[in-house]
């Protein structure tokens, strides 16, 4: 086993590397130290007597549906969401998005292992709020959102794992059973230079795999259909607004900013309406908001139609993803937008989980 120091030794010769700031790296290096010392193995939980009976109750649940990811959706078999640490806090990370004044090209940051990404995450929420401020006084639209969970990209295995948290362990189960695989599909396969390949196909597998986790258990089916149901409403919303700004922001230059304030009142105005529960996402929405949903969003019928394509068979879908892993990002992209452009009366999803 490495030691706690050792990572930090690691973490602090990578940040030298020119692939970040020293600053951000040695945060990131003491907030990801904070977890993995809070982390115990879900067996300590359920053995100690202190463990209230309702949290003890989903850790059992956490297991099965980590058992039933390996088992059934050919995701990695390792120690991650073996273990569970209650952080004391809503979010485990809040990451900076940023994208300019008129256009949805997000502002990305470089990092050993991962890669480049379009996001700057934080353990502080203090620390991300200066960095955003930083940033908007230097033009960019920018948003500072808490995130319940993220992925090492499995070389955290050498320190316990990527364990559950608090920050969303009491999530519906199907909720909960979809961030669990989304998180476990970027160690399957991730890609270090395109956010929206590597987000939209966890989608895709969270997706799936909770519809299929939850075959059998029709009451849990109905309430995670009718919150993705919702959310496929908010994001229609959001897909046209985006498209609205993209025709402002290829018009003439002396009315972009008005016609952009008119198409985001008209937003913000229909949203109640059309995307009810989302209304606050509306209010606070700029271009860095739409350009990282888009990196969640864009891509995913592809990958849906693509684990069509491979006979709904988890493992050919996943070997699948890694041949177009080493393609160049454009025709990467390409070759799953042909897919996605073939007879749509079996679109998984819009039919009946199987």
């Amino acid at each position: 086993m490495i030691s706690a120091r050792a990572l930090l030794v690691a973490v602090a010769a990578l940040s030298l590397s020119g692939c970040g700031a020293v600053g951000h790296w040695g945060q990131a290096a003491g907030g990801h130290l904070g977890i993995i010392r809070a982390a115990r193995p879900v067996s300590d939980w359920l053995a100690d007597p202190a463990t209230p009976p309702e949290l003890a109750e989903r850790l059992k649940l956490t297991q099965q549906i980590r058992d039933f990811a390996s088992a059934r959706l050919a995701l990695p078999d390792n120690n991650s969401y073996r273990r569970y640490a209650d952080l004391k806090r809503p979010a485990v990370v809040w990451n900076i998005v940023a994208a300019p004044e008129f256009g949805f090209q997000l502002k990305t940051w470089c990092y050993p292992i991962m890669g480049c990404a379009g996001y700057q995450g934080w353990f502080d929420r203090d620390a991300a709020q200066r960095h955003a401020d930083e940033l908007k006084a230097e033009g960019w639209e920018v948003q500072v959102q808490p995130i319940p969970a993220y992925s090492t990209l499995g070389w955290s295995r050498w320190f316990g794992g990527d364990p559950l948290l608090n920050t969303f362990i009491r999530y519906p189960e199907g909720e909960l059973a979809a961030m669990i695989f989304h998180e476990l599909t970027h160690q399957r396969v991730y890609t270090s230079d395109d956010t929206g390949f590597n987000e939209a196909y966890a989608t895709a597998v969270e997706m799936l795999g909770a519809r299929e986790w939850l075959a059998g258990k029709p009451e849990a089916l109905a309430a995670f259909e009718a919150g993705r149901a919702r959310r496929a409403r908010f994001l229609a919303l959001a897909r046209e607004g985006r498209d609205k700004l993209k025709a402002v922001y290829a018009g003439p230059a002396e009315s972009r900013a008005s016609a952009k304030a008119a198409v985001m009142a008209e937003l913000r105005e229909r949203a109640p309406k059309e995307a009810p529960g989302y209304e606050a996402w509306f209010q606070r929405a700029n271009n860095a908001s739409f350009a990282i949903l888009s990196a969640y969003d864009e891509l995913v019928p592809a990958f849906m139609r693509l684990f069509e394509h491979e006979g709904r068979d988890w493992v050919k879908f996943h070997v699948a993803v890694e041949r177009l892993k080493p393609l160049p990002r454009e025709e990467r992209r390409a070759t799953l937008k042909h897919l996605e452009q073939g007879p749509h009366d079996t679109d998984p999803a819009t039919r009946p989980a199987q």
